[in-house]
């Protein structure tokens, strides 16, 4: 579920070729580039911060960046990886901007870790009821555990490039991914409890 798997070879290499006339300073080719991705970077967002008003304003701002640094785009990834990148940290900020006098529970501490996942989310969802209680519970997750899991586990970005977007160290990129994954296991199995006592 990399986050090549969203995207075609062929259309990757369009977008690549795209991305390299927009660093060139083209306008219409940046515009096209917005046009391709909007849809998957709107989606990330989504997951990000859990309501569509939010990830409307987030996406916003995540192209406006992207505008302003695709000079500094290099190539060395996929363009919809950097997309995914800036989006994860534009909806960090946004949601600092409005809890700034709101302090957090999670501590960046490091901890013993068990990298063992409690079951993968792509394995919760084995059909359309489980992907329906898999997208609850992760709505249910605090925002900084939910944007962990869903880099890591959705759009498999690496713990030290989860780490540098969301300015944490890679120690507190994989504890919050481990406490995200047994929270999200819990809201996973609260959800399709609830399903089973609704039937």
């Amino acid at each position: 579920m990399g986050d090549d798997s969203t995207v075609g070879t062929d259309t990757g290499d369009v977008l690549d070729e795209l991305a390299a006339s927009a660093r060139d300073g083209d306008l219409v080719s940046f515009e096209e580039l917005v046009r391709r991705t909007h849809a998957d970077t709107f989606t990330l967002a989504v997951r990000l911060m859990g309501n569509e008003e939010d990830a409307a304003d987030v996406t916003q701002e995540a192209y406006l960046r992207a505008w302003k640094g695709i000079r500094r785009f290099r190539g060395d990834a996929r363009f919809t990886t950097w997309m995914y990148r800036i989006t994860a940290n534009a909806a960090t900020n946004h949601r600092e901007r409005r809890q700034r006098n709101q302090t957090s529970a999670l501590d960046d501490v490091a901890e013993p870790v068990d990298l063992a996942p409690e079951r993968q989310p792509e394995l919760m969802a084995e059909s359309g009821e489980g992907l329906a209680d898999l997208s609850a519970a992760l709505d249910a997750l605090p925002p900084k555990l939910r944007a962990v899991v869903v880099l890591k586990d959705v759009y498999d970005l690496t713990h030290e490039a989860i780490a540098e977007e969301l300015d944490i160290s890679e120690t507190a990129a994989k504890v919050r991914l481990h406490r995200g994954r047994k929270k999200l296991r819990e809201e996973f199995d609260a959800q399709e409890g609830r399903a089973a006592h609704a039937v």
